[in-house]
């Protein structure tokens, strides 16, 4: 019987299994956006950068135009106030295009800047929350159905959305699920 840690561990380095999150509790679905993963870090004295999913990006190396939108959105983008703001850059040239002539950023926090009244700065959008309630699989395939009938709603009239973002609040963690060819990874599509 073993009763203590083998002697290359000690007691501070304990680990206690995390605690699980409920399934069925509140979840908030989003129409999943095709476009680029995108971020803007308001610093607090007042810095703004832009980012990809993965890296930093500038005017001279930038992603699909982005950082160059942010430089020219700064003042107002500092309305966001201090933090990283996740989101979307999508539209003419992304993706699917969404027949935009333009693009947008559309911010993923929709509790925060969902609402009318949320200060959020005229530039950026939000992405369409479709859903808020308790997690079912169920309510996931009606919202998905609603758009591939329907159409986005990010995009109204574009008929090729593609599907949806499941935000579970008590584990704090999103999943996504498309349309079409979900049980593909990524690079296989």
């Amino acid at each position: 019987m073993i009763t203590q840690p083998a002697n290359h561990m000690t007691k501070e380095e304990f680990i206690p299994f995390p605690k699980m999150a409920r399934l069925s509790r509140e979840c908030i679905i989003t129409e999943k956006i095709d476009g680029t993963n995108a971020q803007i870090l308001i610093t607090d004295d007042g810095g703004v950068f832009a980012g990809s999913r993965t890296r930093w990006i500038t005017p001279e190396q930038d992603n699909f135009g982005f950082a160059q939108w942010v430089k020219e959105h700064q003042d107002e983008l500092r309305e966001l106030g201090p933090g990283r703001h996740f989101g979307e850059w999508w539209g003419k040239g992304i993706q699917r295009n969404y027949g935009l002539n333009e693009r947008r950023f559309s911010l993923f926090n929709v509790k925060r800047w969902g609402g009318l009244e949320s200060g959020r700065p005229a530039c950026c959008h939000v992405v369409p929350m479709l859903y808020q309630g308790e997690f079912e699989t169920d309510s996931c395939y009606a919202v998905l159905d609603q758009l591939e009938r329907f159409g986005s709603r990010a995009a109204p009239g574009f008929m090729k959305p593609e599907g949806i973002v499941v935000y579970h609040v008590a584990a704090g963690i999103a999943f996504k699920k498309t349309i079409e060819k979900d049980q593909l990874h990524k690079s296989q599509q």
